[in-house]
């Protein structure tokens, strides 16, 4: 029998998948809410590795299906989790099972993220995506607009979102202890780039189905050890580098704190461009507009061989945001933060708290799909996060620095850089081209 969260559901997948294929967008209902008491019903495209702890993360569901392109993986997600059907293709999978299901956790090479999460999502399942949320800065926009029209829930897998002193970091800055933040510095010692296109291809091993991991991507000879595992983020077809690999982490505290959404100019320094391979060290400079009454904000990214041993005069470890306000100076990381300078903030006592302590990360989505409401990850958060730190490679190999429209998603002074803010996708793997109007 269909309940009617599942008439719901399945009312919405309809719609969404109508407007996805035909490119017009409308409202499309929510499904009802689970009690606090029932099992979620997931689907996972991803068992190994980073998909493998997300797995772990919310296992105390029901684990209703497994997806993974290499077989070793799946066999062995599939001797813990012996009840869940196992695939190979996560197209076939959320066809066949969105129907028993209520959400799917993705946890793939960055360029299948988007084409598995606009195909769950236009089938009702409330989504968890690992970060960056997207390829490009395109999907990005794309899925967020199809999440918020099919009414699901979602979350980005920014992990350290949900720590404690993230969120005692974002309570002193927005309190003005260190006055109006005008400049941010951001830096990961992290090089994922690198690199030249393999001369000769090797004979996949029979547990890897090659195909369905390129996915999206162009065709191109599997080579040993230079993609898959891990490789994958060095490679433009694929990842996005260091930016894009650590940039939703670190960036999401200046985000958080200062209410940032849409930069207006973006520009890059680096190496000589690479048409295959990220580079091994990028500085991008970002600046926003004003938000109320805050002032613009000037935010610079390092990362790989291009990162600081001192910002402002300080030395610092080598990863880490500094927030530079009128007033004085905040260090911070995942787990602490210092304030500058020293001999003012002695003693110095931070503001009650208000924002409230994590139930954890994945169990703050699992609540909120079970009960309503949002996650402060959500896809509409994320996806501006997702989009601003991908816009770093686009200037970056562009070649020049862009005059951002965030509203028409196109740099209005650089016509080449439309090629990668979107990108041409193998046939059976599209999202959808256009934009809500």
């Amino acid at each position: 029998m269909m309940t009617r969260r599942r008439f719901l559901k399945h009312s919405a997948a309809a719609i969404t998948t109508a407007t996805l294929s035909s490119g017009v967008w409308s409202e499309v209902p929510a499904a009802d809410s689970l009690s606090a008491n029932q099992k979620l019903k997931l689907l996972c495209v991803g068992t190994a590795n980073r998909a493998r702890a997300n797995i772990e993360g919310v296992d105390q569901e029901d684990i209703v299906a497994l997806c993974d392109v290499d077989g070793r993986y799946l066999e062995a997600a599939k001797s813990k989790y012996a009840s869940a059907a196992t695939y190979r293709d996560y197209r076939e999978m959320i066809d066949a099972e969105a129907d028993k299901a209520d959400a799917i956790v993705i946890a793939t090479a960055d360029h299948n993220h988007a084409p598995a999460a606009i195909r769950a999502i236009g089938s009702g399942l409330h989504c968890y995506c690992e970060k960056p949320l997207t390829h490009t800065v395109h999907e990005a926009r794309v899925i967020a607009e199809a999440a918020k029209q099919a009414g699901v829930v979602t979350q980005m897998g920014t992990q350290i979102h949900a720590g404690d002193n993230y969120r005692r970091v974002v309570e002193i800055i927005r309190s003005k202890a260190i006055g109006d933040v005008q400049e941010v510095h951001v830096w990961v010692g992290k090089g994922w780039g690198g690199g030249d296109r393999p001369e000769h291809g090797d004979v996949p091993p029979p547990h890897l189905d090659w195909d369905l991991w390129l996915g999206p991507a162009p065709e191109r000879p599997y080579a040993e050890g230079r993609y898959h595992p891990a490789n994958w983020r060095r490679w433009w077809d694929f990842g996005q580098g260091t930016l894009g690999d650590m940039g939703c982490h670190y960036m999401d505290l200046p985000f958080w704190a200062l209410d940032l959404r849409h930069p207006t100019h973006v520009r890059a320094e680096g190496p000589e461009v690479h048409p295959e391979t990220c580079p091994l060290g990028l500085k991008v400079h970002y600046q926003f507009p004003a938000r109320g009454d805050a002032p613009p904000v000037k935010l610079t990214w390092y990362d790989g061989n291009l990162v600081p041993s001192q910002v402002n005069g300080k030395e610092v470890p080598g990863s880490g945001v500094m927030f530079v306000g009128d007033a004085g100076e905040m260090f911070a990381n995942y787990g602490s933060y210092r304030l500058y300078p020293e001999e003012k903030f002695q003693g110095y006592e931070p503001p009650p708290a208000t924002i409230p302590r994590s139930i954890g990360h994945h169990r703050e989505w699992i609540q909120a799909c079970k009960e309503g409401g949002e996650t402060t990850c959500n896809f509409d958060y994320s996806g501006a996060l997702t989009e601003s730190v991908l816009l770093g490679n686009v200037a970056f190999r562009a070649g020049k620095p862009l005059r951002w429209d965030a509203k028409q998603l196109r740099a209005t002074n650089c016509p080449e850089a439309d090629a990668l803010i979107r990108k041409q996708y193998r046939s059976g793997w599209e999202v959808a081209a256009e934009l809500p109007v």
